[in-house]
């Protein structure tokens, strides 16, 4: 009996050869079959050949681990020359779902579900349990990564540790790395611990014990010097083993990996005996005043056919796991804007927000008519409810609603308790704080910031207006658009702010940060500021009546609970969102007036104030986190 709906698509990609599998059921792979890479002229090609092959089954779901870095939806093959988009990949193959993953991310994962007889100790040493584990495999390159406990699960590092500086322990390795000095300025462990490195190695050996070199493979080398028939390929192969100590010994100490340092990839594996033979735990153990420590660590090689695909299915599991719980539970970013501004809607708008919560996957490939139909709204009212999410339509809200239910891990919230010590403490602040950036920025609108930065480029005056503990942002606001040399002021007291607001005219702009949007001083300000013919952007929460009278909309919707702890979460959120409209003024201007020079002042802490510098500018850099995987779902 399958206990998944429908078998899973498993792949695993590198250079030469996409290995395929179908999961019927949890750790079960039938339909195993590997192809050739250059037998076909892409991924999809690939895909579809292997596909055509099964069984007329439906396949819904689908994981990839490849051999190359995965950072967004784009993935270029460093080492082939396949490229494609997981999206259209996914659209074109008609998955639901698609992850495409590192394999050596995947291979990781696996490392808790292997089985005792999946592996072979080398060595001594006992593992912790729910400790950290290293991992290496030599291939066509040296994969390097980790894996760490976190709550009842794991977290697996992105890692290009491979790339780490060789460094010799005796005369012989000085040797290897001078002769690989004249192909390589920079010679890394993976120039060495790999198939092409297992060449080089052989070349350098050769000329070592002055051989004269055959135009050997690291296939051949390796047969031969298991079969001890050929001195330079024994000597080859003995000394790959060695390093590959130094390499695991490297990271045992680096991770603290007392869980374990694992070796997988395409050479160690096969070598069988020969390796447990080798002086490879000798090597690993040899660590100066750091012997004891990496002794008590064990080293295992991984003998299970299948680890890759035992990753991966793991990584899909979670992900569709995540995307269940995004659904039922509305933690999705737009899903969650809709729940909490639902009350504020209008009947009509109400039967949208309920028909998107209820279908929300069906809805990203219905047109508005079938949605209008559905809900039993007319079609403009399905444009009003897009809007009053701050979007611009229909096709802007799809957009977001797709990008919510991707099956990205969130981060979430977690309360803060009285039990918790200083660094469980810091630890929830900082965890909180990123959850509630991710979530903000996943509610931006492109069109929207162009419309705010427009504004703000055209004002003839800019007026900033909060009040409480909203008060510094208003002043960091004025503080960042003075420095570009634009007039501005900041009211934070509410007696001012309505006298300050009936000077404004045409052609000004009146920006109103406010946490609730509910604050009536504020509401007042906005009236005025319309009456006098001003323009009125909001950096506010979504469906507020302050955002309900903006003329431009920054939304900001972070609940907090002001009865335990001040707004801290909300107020660092409204400075980042200043910050991104001063960047954007500043890049937008005429590179004549990019940033205003000022004399740099003793107590400004980002004055440079070095003779021959005295003017100041600012330097500000936006960076998104690198993703280990991505996933796109229907």
């Amino acid at each position: 009996m399958r206990d998944f709906d429908s078998p899973r698509l498993m792949a695993d990609i590198g250079s030469t050869f996409a290995r395929f599998a179908l999961e019927t059921a949890p750790g079960e792979f039938e339909q195993i079959v590997s192809l050739r890479c250059a037998e076909h002229a892409d991924f999809h090609a690939a895909v579809r050949a292997y596909m055509d092959r099964l069984p007329h089954v439906p396949i819904a779901h689908a994981a990839v681990a490849i051999a190359n870095p995965v950072d967004g939806d784009q993935v270029r093959m460093t080492n082939y020359h396949w490229a494609f988009s997981i999206e259209e990949t996914r659209q074109r193959l008609g998955l639901e779902t698609l992850v495409v993953v590192n394999d050596f991310t995947a291979l990781a994962m696996a490392l808790p579900r292997l089985r005792a007889s999946e592996v072979r100790q080398i060595g001594g040493g006992e593992a912790r349990p729910h400790s950290v584990m290293g991992l290496l495999g030599a291939g066509s390159g040296l994969g390097v990564s980790g894996l760490i406990p976190a709550g009842e699960g794991w977290v697996s590092l992105g890692s290009e540790g491979g790339h780490t500086t060789f460094a010799p322990r005796d005369d012989r390795e000085i040797a290897l790395l001078r002769f690989a000095w004249n192909e390589f300025e920079h010679v890394s462990f993976e120039r060495l611990l790999s198939g092409p490195g297992l060449e080089l190695i052989y070349r350098a050996m050769a000329a070592y014990l002055r051989r004269p070199p055959e135009p050997l493979t690291a296939p051949e080398i390796t047969a031969r010097a298991v079969q001890g028939s050929d001195l330079v390929c024994g000597e080859t192969l003995e000394l790959f083993c060695t390093l590959m100590g130094t390499a695991a010994a490297n990271l045992a100490v680096t991770l603290g990996a007392h869980g374990g340092v694992y070796i997988g990839g395409g050479i160690v594996p096969r070598l069988g005996d020969y390796f447990d033979r080798s002086r490879f735990r000798e090597r690993f153990e040899d660590k100066g005043r750091f012997s004891p420590y990496v002794k008590a660590i064990p080293t295992f090689v991984i003998t299970a056919e299948h680890a890759t695909f035992t990753g991966t299915s793991a990584i899909l599991e979670a992900q569709l796991r995540s995307l269940q719980s995004s659904s039922s539970s509305g933690t999705s970013a737009i899903l969650g804007q809709i729940r909490r501004a639902r009350d504020n809607l209008s009947p009509a708008e109400q039967r949208v927000a309920d028909h998107v919560l209820a279908h929300s996957r069906k809805v990203l490939n219905d047109p508005i008519a079938e949605i209008a139909k559905a809900a039993n709204v007319s079609q403009p009212t399905v444009i009003r409810f897009c809007r009053s999410l701050g979007c611009e339509g229909l096709s802007d809200f799809k957009l977001r609603l797709a990008s919510g239910l991707t099956g990205t891990v969130p981060v979430s919230h977690t309360q803060v308790t009285q039990d918790d010590s200083m660094v469980e403490l810091g630890e929830k602040v900082l965890g909180n704080t990123a959850s509630a950036i991710l979530q903000v920025r996943s509610q931006l609108n492109r069109d929207m910031i162009d419309r705010s930065i427009e504004l703000l480029l055209g004002a003839s005056r800019i007026e900033f207006f909060a009040v409480g503990h909203y008060g510094v942002v208003a002043q960091d606001a004025q503080f960042k658009f003075l420095r570009l040399g634009m007039a501005c002021n900041a009211y934070v007291e509410p007696r001012l702010q309505l006298l300050a607001a009936q000077t404004l005219r045409a052609g000004d702009v009146a920006v109103l940060i406010s946490g609730s949007g509910k604050v009536p001083e504020l509401m007042a300000v906005a009236d005025a500021v319309k009456e006098r013919g001003a323009a009125v952007l909001a950096i506010t929460a979504s469906q507020s009546p302050l955002a309900k009278k903006a003329d431009a909309l920054l939304i900001v919707d972070h609940v907090e609970d002001v009865a335990t702890h001040m707004p801290m979460i909300s107020r660092i959120l409204h400075l980042l969102v200043i910050d991104m409209l001063a960047v954007g003024v500043m890049m937008r201007r005429d590179p004549a007036h990019q940033a205003m020079d000022m004399p740099a002042q003793p107590n400004d802490p980002e004055g440079d104030s070095r003779e021959g510098q005295p003017s100041l500018r600012h330097t500000v850099s936006l960076v998104t986190p690198l993703a280990t995987l991505t996933a796109h779902s229907r």
